[in-house]
């Protein structure tokens, strides 16, 4: 799926909705990201790169503040089913770097067998972040 996600501006607290072609190979990706964030990264407005591509993933992030839970409430009369994730303030403990994350999906698509299945192959991708940062194939 292809993130969609938001960019902070620092200068009058806004944010702008952009997205980034998904790759598996993980340095592509990020090269890809950068040069979204170069393009669009100042652009003010909510949606500022357009044609996001349908069952974008969002995800959020509220870096200023911890939190155990977080839940976005969607227009009740949407259909919208895709999974959003947010990520909060990230700490160090015990020497390992944590950065919880928030997952939210629609029942209607998804139970907490499959929320656990997601939320445990994230787990494996942190696990190996090093690896994908010094491979080109993700």
């Amino acid at each position: 799926m292809v993130p969609s996600y938001t960019i902070f501006h620092k200068d009058d607290q806004t944010f702008s909705s952009i997205w980034t072609e998904f790759s598996t190979c993980f340095p592509k990706f990020h090269h890809s990201y950068l040069q979204d964030i170069e393009e669009y990264g100042n652009v003010k407005g909510f949606l500022t790169k357009e044609n996001t591509p349908p069952n974008a993933l969002s995800i959020s992030a509220v870096p200023w503040v911890s939190f155990s839970g977080f839940n976005l409430n969607i227009n009740k009369t949407s259909n919208y089913l895709l999974p959003i994730i947010t990520i909060d303030k990230f700490f160090t403990e015990e020497g390992k770097t944590m950065l919880p994350i928030s997952f939210q999906a629609h029942h209607a698509v998804c139970d907490g067998y499959h929320a656990s299945i997601f939320m445990h192959e994230v787990q494996e991708m942190a696990d190996r972040c090093q690896e994908w940062l010094t491979t080109d194939d993700g």
